[in-house]
């Protein structure tokens, strides 16, 4: 199922869609919901992880300086 949106571009944005569309020949409505599509997903993940994180943090759930410790050494023997 789909819907219809109206969306206001600039006309330079606008004239780079048209000539994307044509010379991909798809409708500039399918790359336009590709974008946004693209989009949603990048930040449903990027703020999933942040929410998650805010949680951990609000629970107290950090690294001790041991765990910081043993983590650096790993890096450092990694980048070598």
């Amino acid at each position: 199922m789909s819907t219809t949106m109206t969306v206001r571009l600039e006309d330079d944005v606008k004239d780079r869609l048209d000539v994307l569309a044509e010379a991909t020949q798809r409708s500039k409505s399918f790359l336009a919901a590709e974008a946004i599509r693209a989009y949603v997903e990048s930040n449903e993940w990027q703020i999933g992880d942040v929410q998650a994180a805010l949680k951990e943090a609000d629970a107290g759930d950090f690294a001790d300086d041991k765990e910081v410790a043993a983590l650096a050494k790993k890096w450092n023997l990694n980048a070598a």
